[in-house]
C-alpha cells in the first residue's frame, strides 16, 4: 500500500484498468530498472516487487512465460529459482522503443525532410512497411509517399533493411527550404499525423500526473516504493503516448502543443524519484549473485542527465 494519497490513487487507477496488460507493465520494469543494472533477476523477487500494482503471482509467472515465448527474455534456472533476462533481440527491441523515452529536449530543425517512395515495394511487405516507418514517426503525406523531418537516417536504412525493403523503398533527403513552416505545411501536418488526438493523450497524461509532481516536490524524505511505483507508472504511461508522437519539430506543431510540457514533467518527476527507486531496487531485487549490480554509466544520462 503507498504511504502517500496522490501515489495510492495513481496506483488505484492503474489496478482499475481492465485489461492491466502485464506483460506491457513487465517489459517497462525491465527496461526500464533492470536493463540498467545487468539485465537479470530472480522471478520471485520480480513478483514481489510488482504485487503493490495488482499483479499476482500467477500472472505475473504466465506473463513472463509469453514474454520469453516472444522472444523477449529468457531463463535460467538455479537450483529452484528462475532467472529472467531480456533477450539479444529483446534487449535491441527495447532500446529501438525506449530511445526517444529518455531523449533529452529534441534538437533544433534545419528545415529538411526525408521523404521515402514505396509505391515500388511489394504489395504484400508494402504494410509492413508502412506499420514500421508509422513507429519511426513518417506520416503518410500522399499515396505511396511518406515523410519525416528529423528522422535518423540510419535506422531508417536498418529498418528497411530488416523488412528486406531497402533496396525496393526510394529515399530522397531534400535540402532546406526557405518557408519551413508555412501554413500549407502546418495544415499537411495537422492532416497527416494526427495531432489533435495525440494531444488530448498528452493532457490526459499531464493531468493524471501533475498532482503527483504536486504533492512529492515539497516532501522531504521520499518514500522508496512510492518512487518506485510513480516512476513505473509514469515510464509506462509517457511510452504509450510517445511511441505515438511522430516528434516533429516545434516550427511544425500547434502553438499550444502539449507534448513539451509532458516531456518536462516526465523528466523532472522522473528527476525527483530516482535515488529513492534505486534503493527500492537494490532492497528487493535479486540476481543469482545478490543484489542487483550499480547501474551503468548510461543510465544516468537519461533525459540529458540524471
Amino acid at each position: 500500500m503507498p504511504n502517500n494519497r496522490a501515489v495510492q490513487q495513481l496506483v488505484e487507477d492503474f489496478c482499475q484498468q481492465r485489461p492491466i496488460r502485464a506483460g506491457s507493465l513487465i517489459i517497462t520494469v525491465y527496461g526500464d530498472s533492470i536493463a540498467p543494472r545487468g539485465g537479470t533477476v530472480w522471478l520471485g523477487s520480480l513478483i514481489n516487487i510488482l504485487a503493490p500494482l495488482g499483479l499476482n503471482q500467477r500472472l505475473v509467472r504466465t506473463s513472463v512465460f509469453r514474454l520469453a515465448k516472444e522472444d523477449w527474455l529468457i531463463s535460467e534456472q538455479i537450483g529452484r529459482r528462475s532467472y529472467y533476462s531480456l533477450t539479444g533481440s529483446g534487449r535491441r527491441r527495447f532500446e529501438k522503443a525506449f530511445k526517444r523515452v529518455y531523449a533529452p529536449v529534441l534538437p533544433d530543425w534545419d528545415g529538411r525532410w526525408c521523404i521515402v517512395l514505396t509505391s515500388q515495394i511489394d504489395s504484400e511487405l508494402r504494410k509492413s512497411v508502412k506499420e514500421e516507418l508509422g513507429w519511426l514517426g513518417f506520416g503518410n503525406i500522399a499515396p505511396g509517399v511518406m515523410a519525416h523531418p528529423t528522422v535518423d537516417m540510419t535506422e531508417l536504412r536498418t529498418t528497411l533493411k530488416d523488412l528486406n525493403a531497402l533496396e525496393d523503398a526510394i529515399i530522397f533527403d531534400t535540402y532546406k527550404q526557405d518557408l519551413i513552416s508555412s501554413r500549407p505545411l502546418r495544415l499537411l501536418v495537422r492532416d497527416c499525423w494526427n495531432l489533435d488526438e495525440l494531444s488530448e493523450s498528452y493532457k490526459h497524461f499531464l493531468n493524471k500526473f501533475r498532482p503527483i509532481w504536486n504533492d512529492l516536490k515539497n516532501v522531504d524524505q521520499l518514500d522508496p516504493e512510492d518512487c518506485f511505483l510513480v516512476r513505473t507508472l509514469l515510464i509506462h504511461e509517457y511510452r504509450r503516448v510517445l511511441l505515438r508522437d511522430p516528434q516533429l519539430p516545434e516550427e511544425l506543431l500547434p502553438s499550444d502543443w502539449e507534448g513539451t510540457a509532458a516531456r518536462l514533467l516526465c523528466r523532472n518527476l522522473y528527476r525527483l524519484v530516482t535515488e529513492r527507486t534505486e534503493q527500492h531496487l537494490s532492497s528487493h531485487l535479486e540476481t543469482a549473485e545478490g543484489p542487483l549490480p550499480d547501474a551503468s554509466p548510461s543510465f544516468y544520462k537519461r533525459f540529458g542527465g540524471l
